[in-house]
């Protein structure tokens, strides 16, 4: 009878426990939901909180799978940092220099007009491959619009990646451009970033995806790393499964995969800021320091031309949209892309390398592409909305570069045939 009473007692506390859990959880999740929908003004579900926590470059590498966008990257001894294709993190799609798209020859192809273009996250999605039936945006609008030089088809090389910005445009394109006809850029979000007055670092300073693959320079190096890599895998989990559906899960995983503050006292740390630095009479004043690093800007780009031109090849350079400027947003894009402080700073810059045509550079402005749009471009902060193939404003970049190309080189239309 005791034994009975025993096992009853422990079998109504283990259900008491129980019910308690899930009264917790249930409340928890209560409170969750209702803070997120305070903080963002309207009910938002969980499953899409997680995916706007990466922006639609970082979506597209990691989708279906626990792994952090950094873990897909391997450090480069020149280009700072490129993916790979390796187990258990690798990108399928990254050729044989770490990029997205076809792989890189060592010579020209007789066979097409290749042209390479580079720049950041934005310049990848246009040239890269998504459909192994289909080629990149750029390639397809140019192929059914125009007749290359050489009469044969035309072929568009991926030398960008995200988060790239001058000089990797310069250095791809130094290192791999030999076999290219012609060689393009679309770039200008990522660099006007390291114009924010207050940063004071220089122009150079590859993005925070250099310090995730080099973790000696990154604060206390490997510790660091392995706590970051721990935290980073919990949180990709949650992300998963029934979790996904869960906004508590939502916030524990952005708390876990928040970046710790940085306090530069870790080896290597010191020594990267120094080398990054700037002085204090460039970095304090919010007019120089723009002055300087739109000077650095605008060498890159001289850089490029000057060695385009030494070595026979085309070159052209285009300043990319962004939502901040010319384009009159959706409701969607607002929640998008809160912060569109920098829009007056880019207006700026562009003006600025704009006066690089005085030095007959082929540079050219692409801010009012979206002008006349009334629907939703930008799925994010910076880019456009695209489902596989089908993107207006992808094909509305395309169509502008291909066409500011053809006029300033006298390719000919298909139509004119």
């Amino acid at each position: 009878m005791a034994e009975r009473r025993w096992a009853r007692q422990t079998g109504l506390k283990a259900v008491a426990l129980l019910v308690g859990l899930a009264v917790a959880l249930i409340g928890l999740e209560a409170l969750s939901t209702a803070w997120l929908t305070i903080r963002d003004g309207r009910y938002t579900p969980a499953k899409e909180l997680f995916a706007n926590t990466r922006n639609s470059y970082i979506q597209d590498l990691t989708i279906g799978g626990n792994c952090r966008y950094v873990d897909t990257m391997y450090p480069h001894p020149y280009l700072a940092f490129v993916h790979h294709h390796d187990d258990p993190c690798g990108v399928p799609g990254a050729n044989n220099i770490g990029l997205l798209g076809d792989n890189f020859p060592v010579a020209r192809n007789p066979e097409r007009y290749v042209i390479l273009v580079s720049g950041g996250s934005v310049a990848s999605q246009l040239s890269q491959l998504y459909d192994p039936a289909r080629r990149s945006f750029l390639e397809e609008e140019l192929n059914r619009n125009y007749v290359s030089p050489t009469g044969k088809p035309f072929q568009v090389l991926n030398g960008a990646l995200g988060a790239w910005k001058q000089p990797q445009q310069m250095i791809v394109f130094s290192i791999y451009g030999d076999f290219v006809d012609a060689v393009v850029t679309l770039d200008g979000y990522n660099e006007q970033y390291l114009m924010t007055p207050g940063l004071g670092v220089r122009f150079e300073m590859p993005a925070a995806n250099y310090l995730g693959v080099n973790p000696i320079i990154a604060k206390d190096g490997f510790g660091n790393l392995a706590i970051s890599w721990f935290m980073g895998r919990i949180a990709g989990w949650l992300s998963q499964g029934v979790t996904a559906h869960s906004h508590a899960a939502y916030l524990l995983a952005v708390a876990l995969a928040g970046k710790p503050p940085d306090d530069n006292s870790g080896f290597g740390a010191k020594t990267y800021a120094t080398m990054m630095g700037l002085p204090k009479e460039i970095a304090s004043s919010p007019s120089a320091y723009l002055d300087w690093q739109v000077g650095q800007y605008s060498k890159y780009i001289r850089m490029m031309d000057f060695s385009a031109r030494e070595s026979g090849i085309k070159s052209m350079f285009f300043l990319q949209p962004v939502p901040a400027v010319d384009k009159t947003l959706t409701e969607e894009e607002s929640r998008n892309t809160p912060d569109r402080s920098y829009g007056p700073r880019y207006v700026e810059i562009v003006r600025r390398l704009l006066a690089l045509r005085e030095r007959n550079v082929e540079i050219h402005s692409m801010l009012d592409v979206f002008k006349d749009e009334t629907g939703t471009i930008y799925v994010d902060d910076i880019h456009p909305k695209r489902e596989n193939m089908d993107s207006r404003g992808y094909s509305l970049i395309a169509a502008r570069m291909a066409q500011e190309m053809a006029s300033a080189w006298g390719w000919r239309s298909k139509s004119q045939r």
